[in-house]
């Protein structure tokens, strides 16, 4: 009862993983791996003003909507499990 489920959510979570991977391979995120190790050394610039970009809140929202797409599915799969009566 739960296989395809759980076949479902693991090739979702592959997709998404796999998308991330390419956003980052294309954005030249792993490009200089020698700065990485002396990030925590660096005190962190002051920014003048905490202002939200457009972009960072197109991200907030896809991010709170996959969040409710993922809650959601699980709710039915939870739903489902116990109105269904064999």
């Amino acid at each position: 009862m739960y296989y395809p489920y759980f076949i479902s959510y693991m090739l979702a979570g592959l997709f998404i993983a796999l998308l991330v991977f390419a956003w980052a391979m294309r954005n030249d995120q792993f490009r200089d791996q020698q700065r990485a190790r002396f990030l925590p050394l660096f005190d962190a610039p002051q920014q003048e003003s905490a202002r939200t970009t457009r972009i960072s809140r197109i991200e907030f929202y896809t991010l709170f909507g996959l969040a409710c797409v993922g809650l959601c599915s699980s709710f039915a799969v939870v739903i489902f499990a116990l109105l269904r009566v064999d």
